[in-house]
């Protein structure tokens, strides 16, 4: 029986992410405008068969260390540019982050190793990240296992836990620079500090340790200073300091900011995890506590407080924090299978969790409307509505009738029904409306000869995107980087004239893209 169980637990942790982070990736093109840049970087490096310097159109693109492009350059190898191979890398992280919830938790709390595994495999956050060819996938990943690696070095004494811990950091500073180090040794200073076990602090500075992370880390970050000088400058000072301490790239939003977008990360268990943050945060301080508890609300409190005291805020720098969220929301499950839910927990939670449920599919159902209108019709309401109304009654009803014990199949059903619908019927618009891939396809048809091409006026996410989708260097006419021969120019609806009067040229109209509001042109060479 206990085999049989164990097969179950490993057909669910493969098939449940597998479905959550692979099917149909590729639905819809790189979207964003970070998506085919750092493609386009990867593919570039591969041309070169550089690892060390990442360029874009050429020139060096110094902004990301290389994790990222190493990753994509090993998947379009395997299996050829496009953009799904793009974002292959993001789904094998957020596949090891899962297994390592799942090791960590069947090691050293038995019981709740499946729903960890599951919860962190389905929540918002992780499946957008997972889907998307982004450093924060990477980041998020490499900094998971490190922390849970030394929380188990913490609880068995075992050096390898250490060892894995440095490692893992270190992969983390080549995902997205020295954030790394600084949010787990903050997460470590705190923990021990609230503990008043400061020697662990000393403890952890192992020098076999130091040294595996200096070994994995620091080669790249001197053989790219040697090769570009400017890479310090470029990275440390405007991409780290600067993007903490100014707005320097136009990313403002208010210092709470990071509130709403860690509860989202967390849908569909986020009613789940206030509950569980409230009861870790009641026992902080107690010394008969589970410490891991109160270790996990100290990682997501320096993870959310940091970043929101940034001036540059974006919403995929608080990801590092759902994971040990969704470790608490497991612990909290795997509470309720032994133990009686008050009345009132009952009832909250039943409710939270049926009306969140509802809402997915709701959304789910009407995200054609979301997506192309920004709104949804009432007499296209009614239908989704009434679906989501009743399902979220039936869900109510089984999670007071089972006492919470029901918790992973009530909402796992729900989650997986919206995904399935939102993919299916949101993939053609958000491609259509999102990403330059259909407006590549548009031009290759228009232009048989691949001749050069250029933007005015359009936004910098097809800018990119045509640049990875084309494999060309796209020209910008704001910057005055006007092809001299003859090219397509993309620019946003309304402008022929003054395309023409740029480039000095006889300008042609060839067609238009409705969903984004773009019109192509062919510009005779001088």
């Amino acid at each position: 029986m206990k085999n049989r169980s164990r097969f179950t637990d490993w057909i669910l942790l493969l098939a449940v992410p597998a479905f959550f982070f692979l099917w149909k990736l590729a639905a819809f093109g790189l979207i964003g405008a970070d998506e085919p840049r750092y493609a386009q970087v990867a593919r570039e490096m591969l041309a070169r068969h550089d690892w060390i310097t990442p360029t874009l159109g050429g020139i060096p693109w110094l902004e990301k260390p290389p994790l990222y492009y190493w990753q994509a350059i090993i998947a379009f190898r395997l299996f050829g540019v496009s953009d799904w191979a793009a974002r292959l890398p993001s789904v094998f992280d957020a596949f090891l982050m899962v297994l390592a919830v799942y090791w960590f938790l069947r090691r050293f709390r038995s019981g709740s190793e499946l729903d960890g595994a599951l919860v962190l495999a389905t929540s918002a956050g992780i499946v957008g990240f997972s889907r998307a060819a982004s450093t924060d996938m990477p980041l998020t990943a490499a900094l998971t296992i490190g922390m849970l690696a030394w929380y188990a070095w913490l609880e068995s004494g075992e050096r390898k836990d250490l060892l894995i811990f440095y490692g893992f950091l270190a992969l983390g500073t080549l995902a997205k620079g020295p954030v790394a180090p600084f949010l787990a040794f903050g997460i470590i200073v705190i923990f021990a500090a609230l503990q008043r076990r400061g020697r662990v602090v000393l403890n952890t500075l192992w020098v076999p340790g130091l040294l595996l992370g200096c070994a994995v880390a620091l080669p790249w970050y001197a053989v790219v200073q040697l090769r570009n000088p400017q890479f310090f400058h470029v990275f440390i000072v405007e991409h780290n300091l600067a993007r903490f301490g100014s707005n320097l790239y136009h990313h403002p939003e208010p210092f709470w900011y990071y509130i709403p977008v860690m509860l989202l990360g967390w849908v569909p268990w986020s009613i789940i995890a206030i509950v569980a943050l409230a009861g870790a945060a009641r026992q902080l301080r107690n010394p008969v506590a589970d410490t891991l508890r109160s270790f996990l609300l100290i990682w997501i409190g320096v993870v959310v407080i940091f970043f929101s005291l940034s001036q540059s805020k974006l919403s995929g720098y608080v990801l590092p924090a759902i994971p040990a969220g969704a470790v608490l929301v497991s612990r909290f499950i795997w509470a309720r299978s032994s133990k009686k839910a008050s009345r009132w927990l009952r009832f909250l939670v039943s409710a939270g969790q049926a009306i969140l449920a509802g809402a997915l599919v709701f959304a789910a159902l009407v995200v054609q409307y979301l997506v192309l209108e920004h709104r949804v019709p009432w007499n296209a309401a009614a239908v989704p509505l009434t679906v989501s109304a009743v399902l979220a009654i039936a869900i109510f009803v089984l999670l007071i009738k089972s006492d919470l014990r029901a918790l992973r199949l009530a909402t796992l059903v729900p989650t997986i029904l919206a995904l399935a619908i939102a993919v299916r019927f949101g993939a053609m618009p958000l491609n259509q409306t999102l990403s330059a891939r259909p407006v590549a396809n548009e031009l290759a048809n228009l232009d048989p000869h691949h001749l050069p091409v250029a933007v005015f006026l359009a936004p910098r996410e097809t800018e990119f995107g045509l640049a990875f989708y084309r494999n060309q260097t796209i020209s910008n006419y704001q910057m005055r980087q006007i092809p001299p021969g003859e090219h397509i120019v993309v620019a946003a609806q309304g402008f022929q004239k003054s395309v023409a009067k740029d480039s000095g040229r006889k300008v042609i109209y060839l067609g238009n893209f409705v969903p984004q509001k773009l019109e192509y042109f062919y510009v005779a060479a001088r």
